[in-house]
């Protein structure tokens, strides 16, 4: 089986996070079981963006972008009428 090293902070936070899903769950799970949820989880979610160059600011044609798909409705909005809104 191959091997993936990792830092000792790194192995400490997988071993604290294998003890929570022992204690919620009641299984033992390996780190390998662990890691291969991890990755499987990663793959498929947020992580990758993760990795990206920064999306802020954007680039003029993110913006024009953006812009394109504005329009106006001809009503004016206050700050008081988005919290309604929003939050009922």
């Amino acid at each position: 089986m191959p091997t993936v090293e990792v830092d000792a902070d790194t192995k400490s936070r997988l071993e604290e996070l294998q003890a929570v899903v022992r204690e919620r769950t009641g299984q033992d799970v390996t780190l390998e079981e662990l890691l291969g949820q991890l990755v499987e989880e990663a793959s498929e979610s947020y992580v990758v963006n993760s990795f990206r160059a920064s999306t802020v600011p954007l680039s003029e044609a993110e913006r024009e972008a953006a812009r394109s798909g504005m329009f106006d409705s001809g009503v004016e909005t206050e700050e008081d009428d988005i919290d309604d809104i929003l939050y009922g």
